[in-house]
């Protein structure tokens, strides 16, 4: 199959841990990765951000990525993009009328609005994946949410007129039943991690002679990462890790570290938390396998993958009981969920975990075997696979989508 993929904001050539940056490169990078080994000619469009990017770059893992040309060559935070997507929309519809792709995916909801226009009278089928909805986000964030107001609205129109939307979780799938999206056109495939780099085997980060927590992701308010630094106050003599957030030279300029660190100081526990700052992918294995509990209490969650690292890893994550979490995580098997914005909930867990060791080492034996089983990438590209296939041969397909993950 031709298979080219839509990733306006997000480019799986990008460096991770931006305000931007984070699981959906990854995940585009994954699934045009998985899909070029299984054969596929694949091709990622994204947003030209720089002026020295190549209109065409070719990939050492087999699919190309292309730059469009839509707005200024240089970084625009994803929702002030929408003025630009009808170009890039433009861009799409005569690349593809010279030649025409098998099928599209489009990722996030402005990638949406630009491959139905970019594949209008094509005869295309294309597939969405949202990331996060709109309506999810505004309920969470309310007058802090950033997104255009004509987002929720249009999501909702997408929904109901591409071939598939693959959800990543359960969760999601609900608020599109609310959205007037039948459940035949969805389809649930989870996002995924490197097996072969997150594992429990390997070598440790260094550390002291107390019991570690650790947070890891990027610094923005909904990750909820001023809960688990207020937590501390109840969890004696325990270290909190704070990795992830803008590299150390911006920290002096930036709101969100100003804001945590004086969350510290206010709960009187600034000498037990060590921000790190960004950790590159390849040590982010060591640093999980240092912890005792890895911690991760967002306000909401489309999916989030740190729960994946840390249980393939070997360790017990605690996590919110919200969005893609209530799918990952067995409460009490693999791990513990919480309340959001609850310290005192949070902290009560965490010590439940760290009296216990011998509970920590069975919850991080269960959570190396349901990623295992669940959440290897080579599957979850063959999900996908499976949803393309399935749109080629009927464009309302009537047999059943995939409903999960697998190794």
């Amino acid at each position: 199959m031709r298979i080219h993929l839509v990733s306006e904001h997000a480019s799986p050539l990008a460096a991770l841990g931006g305000a931007d940056a984070g699981g959906q490169n990854v995940q585009v990078a994954e699934q045009a990765r998985g899909l070029a080994r299984l054969g596929h000619e694949v091709v990622v469009h994204t947003r030209r951000d720089a002026v020295d990017l190549p209109s065409v770059a070719s990939t050492g893992a087999g699919f190309t990525v292309e730059h469009v040309p839509a707005g200024p060559p240089e970084p625009v935070p994803k929702d002030e993009l929408l003025p630009y997507v009808d170009a890039f929309g433009r861009h799409l519809a005569d690349r593809w009328a010279r030649d025409r792709p098998d099928v599209v995916h489009a990722h996030f909801w402005m990638s949406g609005v630009a491959s139905l226009a970019g594949a209008a009278g094509l005869d295309v089928p294309v597939v969405q994946t949202f990331h996060a909805l709109g309506r999810v986000k505004r309920r969470n964030q309310g007058a802090k949410d950033t997104s255009p107001p004509e987002r929720e609205e249009t999501e909702a129109a997408i929904a109901r007129e591409v071939d598939c939307v693959v959800a990543t979780c359960s969760d999601e799938v609900a608020e599109l039943a609310e959205m007037g999206v039948p459940r035949r056109r969805t389809a649930i495939v989870p996002c995924g991690i490197d097996l072969g780099k997150f594992t429990p085997d390997g070598p440790r980060a260094p550390r002291r002679d107390r019991p570690r927590l650790l947070s890891i992701g990027r610094l923005v308010e909904r990750k909820g990462v001023d809960t688990a630094i207020e937590a501390l106050r109840y969890v004696p003599d325990a270290e909190l890790l704070v990795a992830g957030g803008p590299r150390l030279a911006d920290w002096p300029d930036d709101p969100e570290v100003a804001r945590l660190r004086a969350v510290a100081r206010r709960s009187g526990v600034a000498d037990r938390v060590d921000f790190l700052g960004p950790v590159d992918h390849d040590d982010a294995p060591a640093l999980y396998r240092s912890a005792d509990v890895v911690v991760s209490v967002p306000w909401y969650e489309p999916f989030g993958t740190v729960p994946l690292e840390a249980m393939a890893c070997g360790v017990p994550p605690v996590v919110t009981a919200v969005g893609g979490h209530l799918d990952t995580v067995a409460d009490g098997r693999t791990g513990l969920l919480v309340p959001p914005r609850d310290p005192q909930a949070l902290a009560d867990r965490l010590n439940a975990l760290l009296a216990r060791p011998t509970a920590r080492a069975e919850l991080g034996r269960a959570g190396v075997e349901r990623v295992r089983s669940r959440y290897g990438w080579s599957g979850l590209v063959r999900d996908v696979e499976v949803v393309y296939r399935r749109v080629l041969a009927q464009r309302t397909a009537s047999a059943p989508l995939p409903t999960g993950g697998r190794s």
